[in-house]
């Protein structure tokens, strides 16, 4: 009963649409009574955990990823990207899909949120995939996939995230991210390969660009280009902190959108704002689910979990095949950073404990984030995308369906070849 109360009372609070961060408080404190029967205890927790669970130096990386992802936004980077992009690629059938998968990872390196990436490409895609006559099944599915690249590659506030709650190393986190996030682009790219060319309908117009427009085209996103370089030299090679890298890639985002005329003073302003509300909220998740996690260190569930596996003595395989199909069915249901701020803290131990690499994990558990993004029936960049670009929830859920096999087969190769995600971190000093 002591396991069993709080963990419904977390789902019916999340079902009646209770807010994530006092759901899991309100489950948390109820938990932790029911366990020690003393309100002492529990009214000095909650006093003590809003400052303890948030004034971690690390966590100051995230503010400064989001930030650089909403002036990366306002300064129209992404449309330049889109345009440079589509003018190499449209003579080729799909390649606005295409150009929309490559703009969606080159984004994704100068923002580090997914939402921001899903909203802005479909206000910058959609219109001349419409145009040129792509379904909005593929063109959506593309818009709201390719926006989980951003989850992978560097910046990534996720992978930060991750890091604090486990402990991890969020440089070599970051940078595990960057080959796994290729390997999805291209797999991407050949699953829109394969759609279009086995149901032609879906992309019936293909077109030339002239050569000078194609390399006039590629002038404006230099800057951004220069600003990935800096960020991912940063960090691989540790002359700065991801802290530092975060606050210097939001300088430089900034700095390029004003120089290029792009970030006007009322933009920047809406950024700064737009920053502080999303950085509230995931402080506030965290606060919530540090509380839910002293009930479940209390409850002795996770260890319990641990020693039943130990016992049983299964193939470690078989224990993490069966953790990524949970986490596939459960993230149908939750938002990314509350899916893994309540499965940590069982599968974390439970996967040290089975002799997994725990950045490994990381970016494992990032894939999966990714799939709840754009599957149904709450994948949030799915929403996104069909309020943004204005097209039917359906549609948008038939493409990313299709397209989630480029994540599923990037799931695969990951189990199969680890050094895939553990090469570069392992070259890092």
């Amino acid at each position: 009963m002591v396991s069993a109360l709080p963990m419904l009372l977390l789902l019916a609070a999340l079902l009646l649409g209770v807010p994530i961060a006092f759901a899991l408080a309100a489950s948390g404190i109820f938990g932790i009574w029911l366990i020690t029967g003393d309100w002492n205890i529990v009214f000095g927790i909650m006093g003590s955990t809003p400052f303890s669970s948030t004034a971690v130096y690390v966590l100051t990386t995230a503010p400064m990823f989001v930030l650089m992802a909403y002036f990366t936004a306002s300064s129209g980077l992404a449309r330049d990207l889109f345009t440079a992009m589509a003018n190499w690629l449209s003579h080729i059938r799909g390649g606005l899909a295409i150009a929309t998968v490559f703009s969606c990872g080159i984004f994704g390196a100068m923002s580090g949120a997914s939402v921001a990436a899903a909203s802005v490409m479909a206000t910058v895609a959609m219109p001349e995939m419409r145009r040129l006559g792509y379904s909005e099944e593929l063109a959506a599915g593309t818009i709201g996939v390719g926006s989980t690249l951003v989850i992978l590659i560097p910046p990534s506030v996720a992978m930060v995230v991750y890091g604090v709650v486990t402990g991890t190393s969020i440089g070599k986190l970051l940078m595990a991210g960057i080959v796994p996030g290729i390997l999805l682009g291209i797999l991407l790219c050949l699953v829109i390969l394969a759609w279009v060319n086995l149901v032609p309908s879906h992309c019936p117009a293909t077109h030339r660009i002239a050569w000078r427009d194609r390399v006039t085209g590629l002038f404006p996103i230099w800057p951004c280009l220069g600003v990935i370089f800096v960020i991912l030299t940063l960090l691989y090679t540790g002359i700065a902190t991801p802290t530092e890298v975060g606050a210097i890639g939001a300088a430089l985002a900034g700095i390029v959108g004003a120089l290029m005329g792009r970030l006007k003073s009322e933009a920047a302003f809406e950024a700064l704002k737009l920053t502080v509300r999303t950085t509230a909220m995931i402080f506030m998740i965290l606060i919530g689910a540090t509380i839910f996690g002293y009930y479940m260190t209390l409850s002795g569930i996770p260890q319990e979990i641990v020693r039943l596996v130990i016992e049983w003595n299964p193939n470690r395989w078989v224990v993490i095949s069966g953790i990524i199909v949970g986490y596939f069915v459960v993230s149908m249901f939750m938002d990314e950073l509350p899916l893994m701020l309540i499965t940590l803290q069982l599968t974390f131990p439970l996967i040290l404990k089975l002799g997994f690499d725990p950045i490994w994990f990381g970016v494992i558990t990032m894939i999966m984030i990714a799939m709840g993004l754009v599957f149904p029936p709450v994948g949030l960049a799915g929403f996104i995308v069909s309020a943004t670009a204005n097209v039917s929830l359906m549609k948008v859920y038939k493409g990313t369906s299709i397209l989630t096999i480029a994540l599923v087969l990037t799931t695969i190769l990951l189990m199969l070849f680890p050094q895939i995600v553990l090469w570069l971190p392992t070259t890092m000093r």
